[in-house]
């Protein structure tokens, strides 16, 4: 029988317990893959994250970069957005890196690896080209967007250009990612597109017994500039003139949650703008299931950063829910001949509040684009044929 490779995997979010409501569809991905690999997490540790051991076949290994109680440097709104909020969140950044290489080190001394598999250009992919090349490794390098897309200056952009080019193979998860790499001269040995998936079998599905609620807007996500909510509130603040019964329910969290608080108490929306906080991924369904709308207002934040292939899109598709959407790069993949009718430009007030008023006063034609789009996604986005196509790749990239 033959003995399977081990790959590293080497992330920044990552679920810190069983059920946790931070994105997890990195571990969604490694648990597919322990069929054909051994796969370690190396991942950084948590305020009350689990401690090291197996979740989902997965090795998970935390390395600690400070006190416990001062390792928030990643959660509740990702690295690049907390930075931006809190200024002494800086002072974490140093022990973040030397912490994630020093426990790279660690593994790789003790371990016998096959390839390293680095998430995100920066800082994961940069420590994997570091130690690959001493090592004699092949690496895997995926770009989920932010990264690509942000992350600008010189120095960074060189960074990311050596990463990319020095890697064995590089994924991303939207062809207008790859296309933006061919525009900055970026040119990986090996470029596929990929995405990150979504359980469309068994989590994320439409259900004909649950009826959806009339006038009910949904939001799902961080609660950071590059998702664009204020345009949202704003829009309803017009929209609810028209129709004072009108909701938006608001779930996710994140660093511009106080804005958006003050935002919708100087509109006088509070009677119609409900926060739900974080939910777990078991309890996001019936949300997407009983929203008449769900409305996704992404936006190209002022530091560059924009979706890569949102995954709260991809659930909601595959609920079955009817979208209106920011029209960013990545979405046509997800979209196809339907974006004309429902991705708009949220900065355009007008634009965003015609979309929702139109899908609002249209649901059976918004019904049946929802099914038309979740149908054509299928062969894209479900887990099944996303966790093939990684281990192909890996695969390849160790002979």
């Amino acid at each position: 029988m033959t003995q399977k490779k081990t790959i590293l995997v080497l992330a920044s979010t990552y679920p810190r317990w069983q059920g946790d409501h931070e994105p997890g569809f990195i571990h969604e991905l490694c648990k597919r893959l322990t069929s054909q690999f051994n796969v370690i997490a190396l991942v950084p540790d948590a305020i009350h994250a689990d401690p090291n051991g197996l979740l989902d076949g997965v090795h998970i290994v935390r390395y600690k970069y400070a006190p416990k109680k001062l390792q928030s440097l990643v959660n509740n709104g990702g690295i690049v957005n907390n930075l931006k909020a809190f200024w002494w969140k800086w002072l974490l950044v140093p022990s973040f890196l030397i912490g994630q290489y020093l426990a790279v080190k660690k593994i790789l001394s003790t371990q016998k690896i096959d390839i390293i598999h680095a998430h995100w250009l920066i800082p994961q992919g940069w420590i994997a080209s570091r130690f690959c090349k001493k090592f004699n490794l092949p690496y895997l390098v995926t770009s989920h967007g932010g990264d690509l897309f942000g992350l600008q200056g010189n120095v960074l952009m060189k960074v990311k250009k050596k990463v990319a080019e020095d890697a064995t193979a590089m994924t991303v998860v939207s062809q207008a990612m790859k296309e933006y790499l061919e525009q900055i001269s970026i040119q990986p040995k090996i470029l596929k597109v990929i995405p990150m998936g979504v359980d469309l079998q068994n989590r994320f599905t439409p259900k004909s017994d649950i009826q959806r609620h009339k006038n009910e807007l949904l939001f799902v996500g961080r609660l950071v500039p590059k998702k664009g909510l204020n345009y949202l509130i704003d829009a309803l603040s017009i929209l609810v003139r028209t129709c004072p019964e009108l909701s938006l329910k608001i779930v996710g969290f994140g660093p511009e949650e106080e804005n958006l608080r003050e935002q919708v108490q100087q509109l006088k929306l509070e009677n119609n703008v409900k926060f739900l906080g974080a939910l777990s991924q078991d309890k996001l369904p019936d949300q997407y299931r009983q929203a008449t709308l769900f409305v996704a207002p992404f936006v190209r934040a002022d530091n560059g950063d924009q979706e890569g292939l949102p995954v709260a899109l991809m659930e909601a598709i595959g609920c079955g829910c009817p979208a209106v959407v920011g029209h960013v790069a990545g979405i046509e993949d997800l979209l196809g001949e339907d974006i004309k009718h429902i991705a708009v430009n949220p900065q355009n007030k007008q634009e965003l509040i015609a979309a929702i008023s139109t899908a609002l006063d249209e649901p059976t034609l918004a019904a049946e684009r929802a099914v038309r789009i979740r149908k054509n996604a299928l062969a894209l986005i479900e887990w099944d044929s996303v966790a093939s196509a990684y281990a192909k790749i890996l695969a390849t990239s160790t002979q």
